[in-house]
């Protein structure tokens, strides 16, 4: 039997599989399930009311889960599915409360990763899939990070190697005449508004995943500091007696003291999506006390590396 196969039989009897997406690894149950809902939220230890993404495995399932799908959605979904773009719409009546923390709307996408659709191609419908850790922790970006996470609560594991892009995707709510970004991702904010030839605000008071002042914390204290203050900071807390790392571009973190866990040197911005998350778990593994990071520029992807550091920072 082939893991996809394996994968399937477990979702149709409503056990959990986690599996890679472009993104980071998802935890997946059978989004028309309730009881495999209700247990993907005991595993995850998330709040019933925090909604979960159906991932979808073609475009064109869309009209099955979404009520009404508008113009601005049609554009995005044609433009960037598969991709790390999850949009929110008016749910149809074959999406359980479960899925949606009780709201009316459902967030839906197709994710660019060939397992992730090998896998709801073959299973034939909606999987949700909220990232495959504890709630409010870091997010896995590899096989292994989900096996150390979660252990035996997860019945299989799909290895698809390391994920390409690193942050999770970015969510549109379309619900309303103006689009707004719920949460910053792998799509950029200036790609979202030249698709759709307007402005589009970010932020809004609809429940979307990963938008909780405090999230994507590891135990280590996370501190965001100027590429000048890299040096001061990490000397004062060495002096104190903690364990220190950095974080941030190659650029920003050259100047730190000899001492310091270095915990990624990315290049790029995209780089620095890439290594963020495996860098905040590795600040655990080795037990550090803080880490200081050093944000990269606001601008595309960028933003949602600021978005996730600022959101890890406000945890402590």
């Amino acid at each position: 039997m082939s893991d996809i196969t394996r994968a399937v039989a477990t979702l149709r009897a409503g056990g959990l599989v986690a599996f890679p997406t472009e993104t980071v690894y998802g935890l997946g149950a059978d989004a028309a399930n309730p009881e495999a809902l209700a247990r993907l939220y005991a595993v995850k230890r998330r709040p019933v009311d925090h909604p979960v993404i159906v991932h979808l495995g073609r475009a064109a399932d869309l009209d099955a889960w979404a009520e009404t799908v508008p113009t601005a959605a049609r554009v995005l979904a044609d433009a960037c599915w598969p991709g790390a773009l999850t949009l929110v719409l008016e749910r149809t009546e074959r999406v359980p409360d479960a899925a949606t923390g009780g709201l009316d709307t459902v967030g839906l996408r197709v994710p660019d990763h060939p397992l992730a659709l090998d896998l709801l191609r073959a299973f034939g419908g909606g999987l949700a899939a909220p990232s495959a850790n504890r709630f409010g922790r870091v997010s896995p970006t590899t096989a292994a990070a989900v096996r150390n996470e979660l252990g035996t609560d997860v019945e299989q594991v799909l290895d698809g190697g390391p994920c390409a892009i690193g942050v999770e995707s970015t969510i549109v709510d379309c619900t309303q005449e103006e689009p707004r970004i719920l949460r910053e991702g792998g799509i950029p904010r200036e790609q979202v508004e030249a698709l759709l030839g307007r402005e589009v605000g970010v932020g809004g008071t609809t429940r979307a995943p990963g938008t909780l002042a405090a999230h994507y914390s590891p135990r280590a204290r996370v501190v965001l500091v100027a590429r000048e203050d890299v040096r001061v900071s990490a000397e004062q807390a060495l002096g104190a007696g903690q364990d220190v790392g950095v974080l941030g571009l190659r650029s920003d973190t050259a100047d730190s003291p000899d001492s310091c866990v270095t915990l990624a040197t990315p290049a790029t911005t995209a780089d620095y999506a890439r290594a963020l998350y495996a860098a905040l778990r590795r600040a655990d593994e080795v037990g550090l006390d803080v880490v200081f990071a050093v944000p990269p520029p606001v601008s595309g992807l960028g933003a949602a590396v600021v978005d996730r550091l600022k959101r890890a920072a406000a945890s402590h």
